[in-house]
């Protein structure tokens, strides 16, 4: 464990509260509990006590105060924690009298987190996991970010890359040992497991981005003619007013999107302008921002207005693929018969946003969609980087076979061991560490 300087921080939400938390962690944080609450309480276990500014002895709180000598501490440093009342006043009042003590100093965002994977108490995807545990806004962000913070990914390529290291080490045997004579079941064994752990990277990756998706949300795009009720649409999923709705065509210009809790899991919808001819520039800008959407979206809502069908050949490209069709203003359509021979057989929902005919049937398709896209267990890829250095390993392990020397059979071990490193902290990477954990809030 290394000597560093105490930190600490607010880890509770800022503004009123009935309890705020502040934590220390470095080699002073003893020497701040005997000056601010008067004693050393026993290890992990809660002391009220009357806290005090140790220059004029004056009572800034009465409160809760946890001591947790390192090893055994989230950090893995000596940690110290007051809970006190959750006032403004109060809060300024004690991070005043920590900030006077020798040195403590304010934590920076993601310094305990950071310290605890330099001091082995977690891995570097179990620090992720922390981080998308405390941004998680949907049942599926939660339950994903706590089974990395378990490990589950950590885990997988720390055995993968133990294969891979006695793989390597049989390499290293044949080039250490030629005059041995090493039997050929030993390259045989190295390339079966080679194989073996290239086929599970393999499988990993060919998830569907499914662990991102659940991190960022499902991309959904709501496209159609003017005036079908895309707007209205999305004000009704949205439950508030989100986009101007008016029976002028072309109300929507710009592309308006809005984050939503489907089923439990985390959704981007977005408006977008009414996809048909203009000489509007202003318009056309609009139009093309708002197919650029449609081809960027995980899958499209496309509305039709019921009441004009001949709108339909202008968004006739948007109902192949990935698309849930809904025909709106059903209420005001007479002959259903046609509706249905303009579809061409598609299969399109039925829909009156006004009367809020179907619109039962409408999340019900929704929430099977996203479902579909998002549902599954097993270990997750959340982030690119991971992405990145799974690939960089299949790489390296794909060219294992095509050497024909232990000595370079050994160095393509070396680049997939290493780019399993890279996911877990198990290498050199500094370089990526400051711009990782600036992305956690303070006092986590």
């Amino acid at each position: 464990m290394r000597e560093e300087a105490t930190i600490f921080a607010v880890s509770t939400a800022p503004g009123r509260a009935g309890i705020a938390i502040l934590r220390l962690s470095g080699p002073g944080c003893r020497n701040a509990l005997e000056k601010i609450a008067g004693k050393l309480p026993q290890p992990r276990v809660a002391h009220l006590a009357t806290l005090r500014n140790p220059e004029d002895s004056e009572v800034l709180d009465k409160g809760l105060v946890f001591w947790f000598p390192g090893p055994a501490s989230y950090t893995g440093e000596d940690m110290a924690e007051f809970h006190i009342h959750g006032g403004r006043a109060t809060v300024a009042g004690l991070c005043d009298v920590l900030g006077r003590l020798p040195a403590l100093r304010l934590a920076e965002p993601g310094e305990f987190t950071r310290r605890g994977f330099e001091n082995g108490k977690l891995d570097l995807t179990e620090a992720e996991g922390v981080a998308d545990l405390v941004d998680a806004e949907t049942a599926a962000q939660r339950r994903q970010a706590l089974r990395q913070l378990d490990g589950e990914l950590g885990h997988r390529c720390e055995d993968w890359r133990k294969r891979l290291l006695h793989a390597l080490a049989f390499c290293e045997a044949a080039i250490d040992f030629p005059e041995e004579g090493l039997p050929e079941s030993l390259l045989a064994d190295t390339l079966r497991e080679c194989a073996a752990v290239s086929g599970e990277i393999h499988g990993l990756l060919s998830d569907g981005r499914r662990g991102q998706r659940v991190r960022d949300g499902l991309r959904i795009a709501i496209v159609g003619p003017p005036n079908a009720g895309k707007s209205s649409l999305l004000n009704l999923l949205a439950e508030r007013e989100v986009a101007i709705t008016s029976a002028t065509a072309g109300t929507t210009r710009d592309v308006i999107e809005v984050n939503l809790d489907l089923g439990g899991y985390p959704v981007t919808l977005s408006d977008t302008a009414g996809l048909r001819e203009s000489e509007d520039p202003i318009e056309v800008e609009g139009v093309r921002r708002a197919r650029l959407a449609a081809a960027q979206a995980d899958f499209r809502l496309v509305i039709l207005d019921g009441a004009d069908i001949e709108s339909l050949g202008a968004v006739e490209e948007m109902l192949v693929g990935d698309a849930v069709i809904v025909v709106n203003k059903i209420d005001l359509v007479e002959d259903i018969g046609r509706l249905e021979g303009a579809l061409k057989g598609k299969r399109a929902l039925l829909l009156s946003i006004r009367s809020k005919v179907g619109i039962t049937e409408l999340l019900g398709r929704l929430r099977q969609e996203v479902g579909e896209r998002l549902s599954g267990g097993g270990v997750a890829i959340t982030r690119e980087r991971h992405r990145q250095a799974l690939q960089e390993c299949l790489s390296a392990l794909g060219k294992v076979p095509e050497s024909d020397l232990p000595e370079l059979m050994a160095e393509e071990l070396r680049l997939a061991v290493r780019g399993l490193g890279r996911i877990t902290g198990k290498v050199d990477v500094e370089s990526m560490l400051d711009v990782l954990f600036k992305e956690f809030c303070i006092g986590k």
